[in-house]
């Protein structure tokens, strides 16, 4: 078996090309970094920044860029033009972008950038972590990046709060840590997003699900049921969210409520709100509770939350069960009936007189369907369960499983092979809508589909 290192070293080989492109942008020699540093400096130092507020993104980068070059032409280091290029690149990311991320964040292919000490940085590439040369020059240079991209949304990270939820311009999620919780230096993780949001025939072309399942999914959007997306962590959530909002009609007003906006809606009526963490005194913070409770006084036709994980379990189940038909969410778990119980126990903490029963009725009678994307070993996301939540019977929640993945092996490559299986069950909510307008072939629901 393979040591980690040897893996790691035979994954950077399979990457040659991309890694050697990204070392014309990156050195790691500590000269180098003070050099760089020091030019950085100098420009701020001599930087006029009333002029520069005055002149448009394009003119400051022009400007700037001058200045930059007067300032290495005048260092008494012997450079190369290339090793200058270099320099002024960076330097201009220094200024404008977030340093040494930027030819990661520039690369369509980087779906994840995770910075576990300001010398260790890795990336997913093709679903597959690889290390990277990104370097930063140390904890301060790592700690400034963090605080450019939380300050862009109106958050703060310090001692007091050293942990944060933000975001970049382009929806990409960010979570930061420093000290004191963060033990060997700060920690930076970008979960990317394309930048074209992934459409519905791009998923069924990946084999994420297949032309039925999707089927299934737009009749029971456009059909107004209540759905629940789950799955781990990485496996594609927020992304099959995005694709299931974008089955909702342009003339429906939409709210969604996220930790940190996320989603990338297509419709124009959409109003978006999302938490606020609370301030240097501790107050004033805003939780997805609060929004969702707000969310039904602002005459919405669907609600839809990023993720539930608390308290607000509760007001969303009730929102559903209340005339607010249509609306989706995201939970964390391993199946839908590990999802049932999750939920159970969220509106446990809610409300902890309610009895079992009571809550199991919450759920059984708010949620429709349930639909699992799973991760696989070779980076493949694909949607393993859709599951109609049926009712009562008893004390339990009752479910059927309508679409189901089943792994049967990996090949000599590492791929994933298996098969989507219809379960032969028509679903209980079939004539739900069909009334509604959306019509389904029975046949759909007896088909396979092998990958091999």
């Amino acid at each position: 078996m393979a040591t980690p290192a040897r893996a790691t070293t035979s994954l950077v080989r399979q990457e040659a090309g991309w890694v050697t492109r990204l070392l014309t942008r990156s050195a790691s020699t500590l000269e180098y970094q003070q050099l760089k540093f020091t030019i950085h400096r100098k420009l701020l130092e001599r930087i006029n920044l009333d002029r520069l507020a005055a002149l448009s993104e394009d003119q400051m980068r022009v400007e700037v860029r001058v200045a930059v070059a007067h300032l290495v032409n005048a260092e008494e280091t012997p450079l190369s033009m290339s090793e200058k290029e270099r320099i002024i690149d960076e330097v201009l990311d220094e200024v404008f972008g977030l340093g040494p991320l930027e030819p990661l964040l520039q690369d369509p292919e980087v779906s994840d950038i995770l910075v576990t000490t300001p010398r260790l940085v890795f990336v997913e590439k093709n679903g597959k972590l690889l290390r990277t040369p990104v370097e930063f020059k140390d904890n301060a240079h790592l700690i400034r990046i963090i605080e450019k991209i939380v300050s862009r949304v109106g958050r703060r990270i310090d001692e007091s709060s050293p942990m944060v939820d933000a975001r970049l311009p382009d929806g990409s999620r960010v979570n930061a840590v420093i000290g004191p919780v963060a033990v060997d230096g700060p920690i930076l993780s970008i979960r990317r997003f394309g930048r074209d949001p992934l459409q519905a025939e791009q998923m069924v072309r990946n084999l994420t699900m297949t032309e039925g399942m999707m089927q299934l999914v737009r009749a029971a959007v456009a059909g107004r049921l209540n759905i629940v997306i789950s799955g781990g962590t990485g496996a594609g959530k927020t992304t099959l969210l995005n694709v299931l909002s974008g089955f909702i009609s342009e003339e429906e007003r939409i709210v969604t409520i996220e930790d940190a906006a996320e989603l990338q809606l297509r419709q124009v009526h959409v109003a978006r709100m999302e938490t606020r963490p609370p301030n240097v005194e501790g107050v004033g913070a805003i939780r997805i509770r609060q929004l969702v409770i707000n969310a039904l006084r602002m005459r919405p036709d669907r609600i839809i939350v990023g993720e539930v994980r608390g308290e607000e379990a509760l007001d969303m189940l009730q929102a559903m069960n209340t005339g607010h038909d249509g609306s989706l969410t995201t939970i964390h778990s391993n199946g839908p009936r590990d999802a049932i119980s999750r939920l159970e126990v969220m509106l446990g903490m809610a409300n902890s007189s309610m009895s079992v029963q009571s809550i199991r009725q919450q759920v059984s009678s708010a949620i429709d369907l349930f639909v699992h994307v799973s991760r696989f070993s070779d980076g493949s996301r694909r949607v393993t369960h859709m599951t109609e939540c049926v009712g009562m019977e008893g004390d339990v929640c009752t479910t059927q499983d309508i679409f189901l993945f089943e792994k049967s092996g990996i090949t000599k490559d590492g791929r994933t092979i298996g098969r989507f299986r219809a379960t032969g069950i028509r679903p209980r909510f079939y004539e739900r809508l069909r009334s509604a307008g959306q019509a389904l072939p029975q046949s759909m629901f007896q088909t396979i589909v092998e990958i091999s």
